[in-house]
């Protein structure tokens, strides 16, 4: 069973690293703002932009991996540490729909609120994101890697779109992420199961 801590004790503790520590790395945290699935902030009062150091240090390795292969390019992290209690909003948010394939129960708990996973995608030189076909938090199966192929076939999805989703796979995949066939844009550092039997739980 894992620990758990209280996101406000987050800050100085030597298991977390800031964001803004990593080189190579911008952020646009969609859940500080309005502009994702709810429509609305989930992080008002709550700092969340952190990682594990573990996942930290592991997202250091792909910004230094992407400079080499493609210089012109640059991580953007959309989501990172997400604390249990949004993960509960989000959700309860999505109570009676089908959506909520796209979330991990609470009770099992997101990779996301042990700090060991990522929603990023690729920005260029002057900062506009790369197109993945789908934007962040789309909901639907334009967004599913799994179903790339079928998508293409159909015309849902184009050839640069899918080499820019490769893109951001393969450098993250090279560095010890996974990720999962529903969502282009999340990536976990690790094993799931390690990862909520090791790590501790941000509530």
């Amino acid at each position: 069973m894992s620990q758990t801590l209280p996101i406000e004790s987050i800050a100085g503790h030597p298991d977390f690293r800031r964001l803004d520590q990593i080189e190579g790395v911008s952020t646009d945290l969609r859940y500080a703002t309005t502009n994702n699935f709810v429509g609305r902030d989930m992080y008002a009062g709550f700092d969340c932009a952190w990682l594990h150091r573990d996942a930290a240090n592991a997202l250091a390795h792909v910004a230094i991996k992407l400079r080499a292969l493609r210089p012109e390019l640059r991580l953007l992290v959309l989501d990172a540490l997400r604390p249990q209690r949004v993960q509960e909003l989000m959700w309860n948010s999505l109570e009676g729909t089908d959506l909520r394939q796209y979330l991990a129960s609470p009770d099992r708990g997101s990779i996301h609120s042990f700090g060991m996973a990522v929603d990023v995608t690729l920005i260029d030189a002057d900062g506009r994101a790369l197109d993945m076909g789908a934007p962040f938090d789309d909901l639907t199966e334009r967004s599913h890697p799994a179903l790339e192929a079928d998508l293409l076939r159909r015309g849902e999805l184009s050839g640069e779109q899918i080499a820019n989703r490769q893109t951001l796979r393969e450098v993250m995949m090279a560095n010890g992420w996974q990720g999962i066939s529903t969502e282009w844009w999340h990536f976990d550092c690790g094993d799931r199961q390690t990862v909520r039997q090791n790590y501790t739980r941000i509530l």
